[in-house]
């Protein structure tokens, strides 16, 4: 949608028609990673100059347009394609200056040295169609909607024309319309820098353009100014209100010269209900002498406005506004239609077109030219008839001879004075730093107001532009307005801690940033779905003074880290204690008690048991302090009763034994473990008897 569209299946290729699926074509350069940095995917348009492809910027992640010169064309070996190079880098450059909501953005331009050399141009991506296909559907339409969709063309126009570019490819093919209903201009890469010494469109004999919007000193004269773009949008407000083109051909050649020789019909001469103002405003605009158009677009756009109004209040003829808007009578008529010259059948072969007319979508010509073009012819002498001279004068026809000589004067004088005389030039001051700038134009006696601009080519606090323009007429002490550049547009990435996903997205559009990846992580203090912070970081060197457009990652958080409680008992409890605090849970040991089963520092039982935990939470561990030991007392002496009975006391089971020396069995001896020995409760203790 980024460059002219050929007929031969191009139509297809704008989005939003069910009726036409997109045309998107594999070729050579699809799957390229051009210039390091843009992944090449399917073409989406092809022009006379060039292709224009989908990509990907791997570096901004994000989609874009990628248009590449034909390599036949930057060719430095051949020095018209080298120029045709040269113009594309230049002219692209100049493109980038405009930051405007109506213009197509322009964020890169490069060369690909690591290949082939490819000359490459990165432009916005713009889903939707272009307002040849809403001409196809809907022309011829009413004037409201007409001006309503030309407003924006203007608008954009008029933001280049103040920035001294010229856009010289102006048509319906070159104006996107969007899915939401923006409308963009594109195609700025014939674009020129206009200045009191280069307002030619030729490049070593070359013109280029489109030839049913080419105004006619573009064919003629080989220069354009905002003019031109005035008459091609002037033949396109023709086009929305009667459905046709003004002129049309079999040749290219024959439709520019049905430009040169021939006006652009009144609109209502194919819709007859439209009011006389809507056919001046066309007339205005379409005028074959440059001289009497609008002088740029922020003119005409003021025309289109007072025509909305008058529609608005439902005014059906306004006389004052018809005069006020047609083009005067100054202009000189041709004289071909006297030499009996037609020129749609007979022209003057001034150039030679490399493509043809086609019925649609009208692709970029490029005029080569041949010979310069037919000089008008001179219009016949009239014989001046000889009669007798008169012999006296009286001198009443003396004084009034005088005094309408004088008469004349006096007007011609006051003339050149309201005209001309009375006006100054505007110094130029474009490049100068402010104060100089103001200092300048002080002395010169004007004043001035200051706009400021964003700019990536001009310095920050140097003027990028001024209105008037340099060399252009002002009254003394009136203002110029001087537009100063702030510099590139750069911002620094906000804080977006803590904010949810859409509110970030919002804060970040305030910045002209756009959403990056969106990376989950676990966090202990963010909510769920809450930004834990961004990449680059806020508040980092790296996340300084970055580009529109900069794309953001944001860490998002998936809440508290879970952490999974497993059956530990049987486990060394020291071990488990330093795992689970290392993860950041507390451990708690709220018992120990005798285990026969479980062996002294093991985990008898635990709670919870099973489930979930996080950080900070607490586990608590009843661990094993072992079986439970008992002294054996000492016995010796005792009967043989009472010895049983305090070992059964202590939890022991007793069995007796003869000792060596036995006499009746009645006193107790010794016992095996000895006395003092710690065993298990429970086990068995001899008893030897005497």
């Amino acid at each position: 949608m980024h460059d002219d569209q050929r007929a031969r299946g191009d139509n297809a290729a704008r989005s939003g028609d069910p009726a036409r699926p997109p045309n998107r074509t594999e070729d050579h350069q699809s799957g390229r990673l051009l210039d390091g940095r843009y992944r090449i995917g399917p073409r989406i348009a092809r022009g006379g100059m060039a292709s224009v492809y989908e990509a990907l910027d791997t570096r901004l992640d994000r989609t874009v347009a990628v248009k590449i010169m034909h390599p036949g064309l930057g060719d430095a070996t051949s020095h018209d394609d080298d120029s045709f190079a040269r113009r594309f880098v230049r002219e692209a450059r100049s493109a980038a200056r405009l930051s405007h909501p109506n213009v197509v953005a322009v964020y890169d331009q490069g060369r690909d040295d690591t290949g082939d050399g490819t000359i490459y141009l990165v432009m916005e991506l713009i889903s939707g169609h272009t307002l040849r296909d809403t001409i196809t559907k809907e022309a011829p339409m009413s004037p409201e909607r007409a001006l309503a969709i030309l407003d924006p063309v203007l608008s954009a126009l008029a933001a280049a024309h103040r920035a001294g570019l010229i856009h010289r490819d102006v048509k319906p093919e070159n104006v996107l319309i969007a899915d939401d209903g923006r409308i963009k201009v594109a195609d700025f890469g014939l674009a020129k820098a206009v200045s009191a010494e280069t307002q030619h469109t030729a490049t070593n004999g070359v013109l280029i353009g489109t030839v049913s919007y080419l105004a006619p000193e573009l064919v003629v004269e080989q220069r354009a100014d905002a003019r031109a773009d005035v008459y091609a949008a002037g033949v396109i407000l023709f086009e929305l209100l009667t459905g046709t083109k003004p002129h049309t051909g079999e040749t290219p050649i024959a439709v520019a010269y049905r430009h040169v020789h021939h006006d652009v019909p009144a609109p209502s001469t194919l819709a007859p209900a439209l009011p006389a103002y809507v056919d001046a405003l066309v007339a205005r605009a379409t005028t074959r002498d440059p001289s009497l158009r609008p002088s740029d677009a922020t003119v005409l756009l003021r025309h289109v406005r007072r025509v909305v109004q008058a529609l608005h209040d439902g005014v059906r003829d306004d006389p004052e506004l018809v005069a006020d808007l047609l083009p005067s009578t100054r202009r000189i008529e041709d004289q071909d239609a006297d030499d009996g010259v037609d020129p749609d059948t007979t022209p003057e072969p001034v150039s030679s077109l490399a493509t043809a007319v086609t019925p649609r979508d009208e692709p970029t010509s490029i005029i080569r030219s041949a010979t310069p073009p037919p000089p008008r012819k001179p219009a016949r002498p009239v014989p001046v008839q000889q009669g007798p001279a008169p012999t006296r004068r009286s001198r009443r026809g003396l004084v009034l001879g005088l005094v309408i000589v004088l008469l004349l004067a006096g007007l011609g004088a006051g003339g050149y004075w309201f005209g001309w005389g009375r006006y100054t030039s505007t110094p130029s001051v474009v490049g100068l730093e402010l104060a100089a700038a103001e200092t300048r134009l002080d002395d010169a006696g004007l004043g001035t107001t200051v706009e400021e601009v964003f700019s990536d080519s001009v310095a920050p606090g140097e003027v990028v532009t001024t209105d008037p323009r340099p060399g252009e007429r002002i009254l003394p002490g009136d203002d110029v307005e001087l537009t100063v550049s702030l510099g590139p547009e750069v911002y620094d990435v906000p804080d977006l801690a803590g904010l949810t996903v859409e509110e970030a997205e919002a804060r970040l559009d305030e910045v002209k940033m756009v959403l990056g990846r969106q990376i989950a992580r676990f966090s202990e203090t963010v909510d769920k779905g809450r930004v834990i912070g961004s990449q680059p970081a806020f508040d980092s060197p790296e996340s300084k003074a970055l580009p529109i457009d900069t794309a953001v990652s944001l860490l998002v958080s998936k809440g508290r880290q879970p952490i999974k409680i497993s059956d530990w008992t049987d486990k060394n409890a020291e071990s488990i204690e330093k795992a689970l605090e290392k993860k950041g849970l507390q451990v708690k040991i709220t018992d120990t008690e005798f285990s026969d089963e479980v062996a002294k520092g093991r985990i008898i039982s635990q709670s919870p048991t099973s489930g979930v935990l996080y950080k900070g939470d607490t586990l608590e561990l009843v661990v094993s302090k072992g079986p439970e030991l008992v002294t054996i007392p000492s016995i010796r002496y005792d009967s043989t009763d009472e010895a049983v009975e305090k070992l059964k006391d202590l939890g022991f089971k007793v069995k007796k034994e003869r000792a060596t020396i036995y006499l009746s069995g009645q006193v107790a001896w010794d016992t095996d473990p000895k006395p003092g020995s710690r065993i298990k409760k429970g086990s068995t203790v001899i008893l030897y008897v005497v």
